[in-house]
């Protein structure tokens, strides 16, 4: 059986999850961090970055490459259209959101979560520009037509659904407002939709409690 390797408060290990839930793949959880890299942390995931994937064949790590494998071993329930330039649309708006939007986003991470000494003016006004810049690359992406891509779910959704509330939660807390919003990107509709699915209502869940017991002593 497959077992997904992380912690449920990673968005990144929570788009794995969201994509073997809505494939009906049958999977275990380990969940572990990455404070200690030891040797076999960085067996499985080289950088020693979660979330990865131990399957009968070896591991796997890189959420993106994760959600290949399970599309090309999995293909009962796809999560990409069978036309190819409709696959690489897919594709194509999974980078913006992982790799250009939420990456920017993340250099607030550390002073809007983990206690990090606030930003500087400059490199707060550089990192709002950069957001602010791809908020307006991925909203000509976005279709919400209902899902992110069109009419039907895919693993741009398992990206939207994981990175757009983290984007905007960081930026309201660094900035006072959600930049998403402030950009026109309501994304708060399509959330609450993706959130009757009980694929989503699950990952929710699991990521809710996770932030409880961490808040714990």
């Amino acid at each position: 059986m497959l077992t997904l390797h992380g912690f449920p408060i990673s968005n990144y290990y929570n788009k794995v999850k969201l994509a073997l839930l809505e494939k009906g793949v049958p999977f275990e959880e380990r969940h572990e961090g990455v404070r200690e890299k030891g040797e076999a942390l960085l067996a499985a995931s080289p950088l020693g970055k979660i979330p990865y994937l131990s399957t009968e064949q070896g591991c796997l790590c890189e959420s993106q490459v994760i959600l290949e494998y399970l599309e090309a071993t999995y293909p009962q329930k796809p999560l990409l259209p069978r036309d190819p330039f409709a696959a690489a649309k897919v594709r194509e708006l999974v980078t913006f959101l992982d790799w250009h939007l939420e990456m920017a986003a993340r250099q607030l991470y550390p002073s809007a979560f983990f206690g990090a000494p606030p930003l500087s003016e400059s490199n707060s006004a550089r990192i709002r520009k950069e957001v602010e810049q791809r908020t307006g690359a991925v909203q000509r992406l976005l279709k919400f037509a209902p899902f992110a891509a069109g009419d039907t779910f895919t693993m741009a959704d398992c990206s939207a659904f994981t990175d757009l509330p983290l984007v905007g939660l960081a930026t309201k807390t660094i900035y006072g407002e959600d930049l998403l919003l402030a950009q026109g990107l309501d994304y708060k509709p399509y959330l609450a939709m993706l959130g009757e699915r009980q694929a989503a209502q699950k990952v929710q869940a699991d990521r809710k409690a996770a932030m409880a017991q961490v808040g714990k002593p």
